[in-house]
């Protein structure tokens, strides 16, 4: 067997990793679908509905990989009270999201939703004790300012609404936080098939309290064939994006993939224009530029630090 220092093994950890950029980019091609979809579907039904379809369907899609890989029987019942909580945290954010996917356009709704990197690394130096420096925090207060270029003409137009991609993003860093902790105890499939269970448990709470209140958050309805099949995109969307993902990480790096991801805001712009005619304007595609240009230099300056021998630590405490 060649070993993987030898040009044989090289080019096997090559074509992985090449695999794993393609499947990357395969899932942030498909990501937006969901939202497109989840804006479909929120036109008609409760924006707490559409998570929940969303939750079950992806879950549904997942058990049979789950039953495969036997993670079932990896899930740890002593850490369900912290499933619950990023149940209940990522059932909050999907609502947000899809709440403002009823008003907002598709694009403009992700790019903003796209500072939750920059939330993540503010909330990680606090929490998780990570090193922090100037240029990182920097880059993080551009990201934000790119935001509000994108904020401020959609607060005009749609109110507070324009403020919840914030909320998700915030919401989706301290999901990930508590993901960081959680994964060095637990299989990752039988975490994220957790995630989806207790997220639409979450879900369903919520709708039966909901119901009768005339709410376009909360009051549930059942959805007429149109609907169910937006409903079926969102999950299915939801279910290969998600496989892709994770298969993609199994291949290549982290650090490596990170910055395909902001792919995404190209492919929702392409697939808002083509299913309901939005497209950003300058002021909008300025903001857009600034949060990936921020979001991209916070990964490239990671990137360095992590690589950087653990004898050179002249700037650690000011360069990442």
């Amino acid at each position: 067997m060649a070993s993987s220092s030898s040009p044989q093994g090289a080019a096997i950890h090559g074509s992985e990793v090449m695999g794993g950029i393609m499947l990357m980019f395969l899932a942030v091609l498909i990501a937006p679908l969901i939202d497109i979809f989840s804006k479909l579907a929120a036109s008609t039904i409760a924006s707490t509905e559409v998570a929940l379809f969303r939750f079950l369907l992806q879950s549904l899609f997942m058990l049979p990989f789950v039953l495969w890989r036997g993670a079932l029987a990896q899930i740890s019942w002593r850490q369900t009270r912290f499933h619950i909580i990023r149940g209940g945290i990522i059932a909050l954010s999907m609502i947000c999201f899809v709440t403002t996917l009823r008003v907002m356009e598709v694009a403009d709704a992700i790019a903003i939703f796209f500072v939750e990197p920059m939330i993540l690394t503010i909330l990680s130096s606090i929490f998780l004790k990570e090193t922090i420096g100037w240029r990182r925090y920097t880059a993080c207060g551009v990201g934000f300012l790119g935001a509000l270029l994108i904020i401020q003409p959609s607060f005009n137009e749609v109110g507070f609404v324009a403020l919840l991609p914030v909320v998700t993003a915030f919401c989706i860093a301290i999901f990930a936080l508590m993901t960081r902790v959680l994964a060095h105890r637990e299989d990752p499939w039988a975490m994220q098939f957790q995630t989806g269970i207790w997220g639409g448990l979450i879900c369903a709470v919520i709708l039966f309290f909901g119901e009768g209140s005339g709410s376009p958050l909360f009051d549930p309805s059942i959805p007429d064939f149109t609907a169910a099949g937006h409903l079926l995109g969102v999950g299915i969307a939801a279910a290969i994006s998600g496989i892709l993902s994770v298969y993609a990480y199994r291949a290549a790096p982290a650090s490596t993939l990170a910055p395909l991801q902001y792919f995404e805001i190209v492919s929702a712009t392409l697939f808002a224009w083509l299913v309901f005619g939005d497209f950003p304007d300058a002021i909008k595609w300025l903001g857009i530029s600034i949060i990936m240009g921020s979001g991209l230099y916070i990964i490239w300056r990671e990137r360095r630090f992590v690589s950087r021998p653990v004898s050179d630590t002249s700037e650690s405490t000011l360069s990442p």
